[in-house]
């Protein structure tokens, strides 16, 4: 069975991750729907250099889907929740060689957001 992608929506109903994708130039999109495609097809099989844990125990459990296309380098944030599905948090453009700490918050918050509201339900 394939994985199943879910797309974090934030309360307000904007969707950060599908807001940054349909932000990028057309190829380099086209290759970040690629990605995520593959990760739907293998899961936590997928490894680098598609796929790099967030390193750090306040980050357990988020990962970084790594797009690369030319002169573009992107990051989406994602973690797996329950079986068998992963859910998109927010991507950004890679400027530095290290992830910028707003960015690791960010995406920490928005899973601890998802976490919240749905296991509430």
């Amino acid at each position: 069975m394939e994985w199943e992608v879910e797309y974090y929506k934030k309360e307000n109903g904007n969707i950060p991750v599908l807001d940054y994708l349909l932000s990028l130039e057309a190829k380099l999109r086209a290759k970040a729907f690629n990605e995520i495609e593959l990760l739907e097809k293998h899961g936590h099989k997928l490894r680098g250099p598609y796929v790099k844990p967030i390193k750090g125990a306040q980050y357990k459990g988020l990962f970084e889907l790594r797009v690369k296309f030319a002169s573009g380098i992107s990051r989406i944030f994602y973690f797996a929740y329950r079986q068998k599905t992963f859910v998109l948090l927010h991507g950004f453009t890679k400027k530095t060689e290290k992830t910028p700490q707003k960015e690791l918050e960010r995406a920490l918050r928005y899973k601890e957001d998802y976490e919240r509201r749905c296991n509430g339900e």
